[in-house]
């Protein structure tokens, strides 16, 4: 019943900066912690970020830590992941995703509820 729809992935230098938006329809947003994973070529899903319901908690990626930062604004439904210094290593599709607040295990995919249809980044040397 919950749909998420994202946008803003593209392609970009190495050293530039991408905003990932993610937009809930359906349900209110403010019940869900929201995550961001990636996953690139060859690789297993990797967790990159996640912010709690009400937006009292981040959580970081050791990868990312300093370069990316989660925010959400509950009165859109919406939630960004700003992405600073990217590098080639960033490059993956990104996904971003809701849990219900109360299950509290944000950095797990396996816990999240519902999920967005992935969008593409691709940072160039």
């Amino acid at each position: 019943q919950v749909q998420l729809v994202e946008s803003g992935g593209g392609l970009v230098q190495a050293g530039g900066s991408l905003r990932l938006s993610c937009a809930a329809s359906g349900r209110p947003f403010t019940n869900y912690a929201m995550g961001w994973f990636r996953q690139a070529p060859g690789k297993e899903r990797e967790f990159v970020a996640a912010i709690s319901w009400n937006g009292g908690s981040e959580d970081y990626a050791d990868s990312v830590k300093g370069r990316f930062t989660i925010s959400r604004d509950n009165a859109k439904n919406a939630g960004y992941l700003h992405m600073n210094s990217l590098k080639p290593e960033d490059t993956a599709v990104y996904y971003c995703a809701i849990q219900r607040a109360w299950i509290n295990r944000r950095i797990v995919a396996t816990a999240y509820d519902y999920w967005g249809q992935g969008t593409q980044v691709t940072v160039s040397s």
